[in-house]
């Protein structure tokens, strides 16, 4: 059976539908003008079992696996919402998979749980001011002091940044750029940790992001996510769930496109004649189709080949590319087809033309992916 075709997945896409209606489209737009979703948002996900699809049950999680994860995805997106609104409500999916993983009880207790109960919400915080997708050269710094390190450095771009009650730190626990890199959990009041700023982006409006920083904060040594300096190989193992959730958001959007293409060019006229009735029309609408279906099939494939413990690193950074491909593609003919109302932030596809710019540039850029294939295939 297919990721989309046992019914226990129909029943979690109806679910997921449901809730788009009836909590997320009434509001959607006034979100992306306060530049944020309400924690509110996060408690009625979890209650209804969303929020934790994914994680186990001795976790606190609602069960399923990365291809339920996947389905939730694609569904938000194709129910209406967006992928902006994704990152913002399931940023936990890449704050809290290290501390499950390390099955440390006691941080399971203190945040895994509370953030899958919707009562908390956790960040990631990799990338820096100074290294980008450089992973191995972070610099932000743990000194061990007793049982505390202390913790100096900034980090930049990072979802949930302002709502985050906790984030997920990766820091260097020897000389900056050594790449010795441990992960500690630092709370949000801390003496020390602050929010440097709220930043405004291009597009996902509704996902707060932001600068932080970080001046002599101790932070005790029970937060930190298992061994010290074993946090690279972390790191590079949950990229892979990361980028799929990206490819996905990347096919959705497209599908989303296409089916807001098509119902706006069945019902829009010009010169007498419905815009679907011309032929270069129709071959564009058709092109689209095929490029969004398509992607969605392989990101699917890869996807099941990953939850199947397959080492398909290469595969994924090509999924990604080819669902990030397509998104582009399709979601610029799709504006293009909606016309002047297309520009206007009252259409939908305006938001999806704004928010897809970042699925090549987040969690790896494209160019990043094309380096990792090229050593795939031993270049």
């Amino acid at each position: 059976m297919t990721i989309v075709d046992t019914p226990e997945r129909r029943q979690l896409r109806e679910l997921t539908r449901a809730f788009v209606t009836k909590e997320v489209l009434p509001y959607l737009d006034d979100w992306e003008r306060a530049g944020e979703v309400p924690r509110s948002l996060h408690e009625t996900a979890a209650k209804i079992g969303l929020l934790g699809i994914g994680f186990p049950e001795s976790v606190g999680g609602s069960g399923g696996d990365l291809l339920d994860s996947i389905l939730v995805t694609e569904e938000i997106i194709r129910s209406g919402g967006s992928s902006g609104l994704v990152a913002a409500l399931f940023t936990h999916g890449i704050a809290l998979p290290h501390m499950v993983a390390s099955r440390d009880e006691g941080l399971i207790d203190r945040y895994v749980r509370p953030t899958l109960a919707g009562t908390m919400i956790g960040a990631l915080a990799i990338t820096e001011p100074s290294g980008g997708s450089d992973v191995a050269g972070i610099r932000t710094c743990a000194r061990r002091d007793g049982e505390h390190y202390v913790v100096n450095g900034s980090k930049t771009y990072i979802t949930s940044g302002v709502r985050s009650d906790f984030v997920t730190t990766a820091v260097c626990t020897d000389f900056p750029g050594s790449g010795s890199l441990s992960l500690l959990v630092i709370e949000k009041g801390m003496p020390g940790f602050t929010v440097g700023r709220r930043l405004e982006k291009l597009g996902w409006h509704c996902s707060d992001t932001a600068e932080l920083s970080f001046v002599d904060v101790r932070v005790p040594v029970a937060n930190r996510i298992g061994p010290e300096d074993t946090a690279f190989l972390a790191i590079m193992q949950q990229f892979a769930t990361e980028r799929l959730s990206l490819a996905t958001q990347a096919y959705a959007t497209a599908q989303r496109c296409v089916e807001l293409a098509t119902r706006w060019c069945r019902d829009r006229s010009t010169f007498g004649r419905p815009l679907a009735s011309r032929q270069l029309v129709r071959h564009r609408l058709a092109e689209m189709h095929t490029r969004a279906e398509a992607a969605r099939a392989y990101v699917h494939d890869v996807a099941e080949r990953v939850a199947g413990g397959q080492p398909v690193v290469t595969e994924v950074a090509m999924a990604k590319n080819v669902a990030v491909s397509a998104c582009d593609f399709v979601v610029d003919a799709a504006l293009q087809l909606h016309g002047g109302f297309g520009y206007l932030r009252d259409a939908e596809v305006e938001r999806h033309y704004r928010d897809a710019r970042i699925l090549g540039i987040g969690g790896g850029t494209t160019e990043i992916m094309n380096e990792i294939i090229a050593k795939g295939m031993g270049l």
